[in-house]
């Protein structure tokens, strides 16, 4: 039964989700990092909000953890970088708490434009300034998304509601997708020239960090507000404070800061600021929302494969990973078989390819492509899995090539197989027997049908007669019982492939001895 520990606050409904889908659940909240790291070791799962730091140190001791699930959309407590080399997936929901945010910058936005905090201030304390707060409208307005992702294309809806023109910047924006959320495409140079309002809805990264620099707000609009319910370190503060000062930047709504808690700034201060301490996801519904999906994402991944909303990893939903599961074992055992042919004299590996035809090619090839080069990694390197090896071969400098081909191919699935060293290209290709039995059909160009077997001699070699019984004598004598023997070859008399399962590991002695046969050109044991 997998265990999950749940580190931080969630709803009982969430608890009450693991245990029903029959995950062991320990609830222990507020440990502080080595009481943390002291029990970790044992559990498969950890489920968080943002309280609980998940630090390299940390994940050091979880020797067990598969799986790390954020009741959140932010992953900046998480180290992703550590828990991807260790193969741990991390995951995050990022829909539960998305309308709620961007109805939270929408009514920062209210609340600014119309100076609706400190009229409310002032008329409590007795006073009745009806001429002191002059607000603006925000009809007829632009908007400056910063970020058009899930939550600023929701603000981006709600402004154009409001009949404000919408601005986006993203780099990853489309132009198709602009015209489909009805805004117009543009550069941070013209987002920050034309907007009347400017709001924030991106990760914080080292190329987001400070994307509104000193120099940045320079180059906004004079009399510009500026919204940001995303994350601190987005916004300099100290250049935001002293533009909110001269009057170039007419306010400022802020839910997040560079340091939290924020007990003090000096933006507190100043008149034409909203604060809020971090409310972007603080509802009743969006709580609920969040704690329910990372107990269900956690869930599917322990107990079925699953992979919803990973950070690291290709996602694989709850009803594609019983399809995929064959194709994604065709995939591993195809990479195995590659990297160990693929012998140290004849280099590094440089590139590999991969083709999917036939019913593979209207699957999500992307866990398939993770799977093959966990199998093909996994010789050479330790501690390699699917959520890794993508990471581990880009490291290494290993190419990817992915061809789809929309076909049909001589089996009902085909999925083809180039390893490029310094010193050749080889390939293997594999289909699903009955649509979910992993067998080889080639090698090297030789078409050879065989089932893996846990125990494998791979042989090349010239086709001449006496090869089979020398072989096979050298099994016999050392006692080595043969499960399947399959053979290949381009033409008589030309190069020849021999695949032979056997019931156990063949000791060096054996394998040196076929290796020195006349006719052999490479003997490899694969084991798997």
């Amino acid at each position: 039964m997998p265990k999950v520990l749940i580190s931080d606050k969630l709803s009982p409904a969430a608890i009450d989700i693991l245990k029903r889908r029959g995950i062991d659940v320990t609830v222990k909240t507020g440990l502080a990092p080595a009481e943390l790291r002291e029990i970790i070791g044992e559990f498969d799962g950890l489920a968080i909000r943002s309280a609980t730091k998940v630090t390299r140190e940390l994940l050091d001791a979880a020797t067990n953890l598969k799986v790390i699930g954020r009741a959140g959309i932010g992953v900046d407590n998480v180290d992703v970088k550590s828990a991807t080399a260790r193969g741990v997936v991390v995951m995050n929901t990022p829909y539960g708490n998305a309308i709620t945010t961007a109805e939270h910058a929408i009514g920062l936005m209210f609340a600014l434009a119309r100076e609706l905090p400190e009229a409310s201030a002032s008329t409590k304390a007795g006073k009745w300034e009806k001429n002191r707060f002059m607000g603006v409208e925000l009809t007829g307005k632009t908007l400056g998304l910063i970020g058009a992702g899930n939550i600023g294309s929701i603000v981006a809806d709600r402004a154009l509601g409001l009949k404000m023109r919408v601005l986006a910047y993203d780099p990853y924006l489309t132009e198709a997708r602009a015209t489909t959320l009805g805004v117009e495409k543009a550069d941070l140079d013209t987002v920050l020239a034309r907007a009347d309002f400017i709001t924030l809805h991106t990760p914080l990264t080292e190329q987001t960090r400070n994307i509104l620099s000193r120099e940045s707000i320079a180059r906004t609009k004079p009399g510009v507000r500026i919204i940001n319910c995303a994350r601190g370190g987005l916004v300099d503060e100290a250049a935001l404070y002293d533009a909110l000062k001269s009057g170039h930047v007419a306010g400022a709504a802020l839910d997040v800061f560079e340091v939290e808690p924020a007990k003090e700034s000096p933006l507190f201060a100043l008149p034409n600021v909203v604060c809020t301490p971090h409310l972007g996801a603080a509802t009743t519904e969006a709580q609920e929302n969040v704690a329910l999906q990372v107990a269900e994402q956690i869930s599917d991944f322990l107990l079925t494969g699953a992979v919803t909303n990973a950070i690291n990893m290709a996602s694989v939903s709850a009803e594609d990973a019983p399809r995929l599961k064959p194709y994604m074992e065709l995939c591993q055992l195809l990479g195995s078989f590659a990297g160990q042919l693929t012998e140290a004299r004849q280099g590094v590996i440089r590139k590999v390819g991969i083709e999917y035809e036939g019913a593979a090619a209207h699957v999500n090839q992307r866990p398939l492509s993770a799977a093959l080069f966990a199998g093909l990694l996994a010789p050479m390197m330790e501690g390699v899995n699917m959520v890794n090896a993508p990471v581990f071969a880009r490291d290494h400098g290993i190419e990817l090539a992915e061809t789809v081909f929309d076909r049909d191919c001589e089996y009902q699935t085909l999925i083809r197989v180039s390893v490029t060293t310094d010193e050749q290209t080889r390939t293997v290709s594999g289909t699903l027997f009955g649509g979910a039995k992993p067998r080889l059909v080639e090698v090297k160009g030789i078409k050879v049908e065989a089932d893996f077997g846990r125990h494998m001699l791979y042989v090349t070699n010239r086709d001449k007669p006496g090869f089979i019984a020398q072989c096979s004598a050298i099994l016999a004598e050392k006692g080595i019982n043969i499960a399947t023997f399959h053979l290949g070859r381009t033409e008589k008399g030309g190069d020849a492939v021999c695949l032979i399962s056997i019931d156990e590991t063949l000791p060096d002695d054996a394998l040196a001895a076929i290796r020195a046969l006349p006719q052999v050109m490479q003997a490899t044991q694969i084991s798997f």
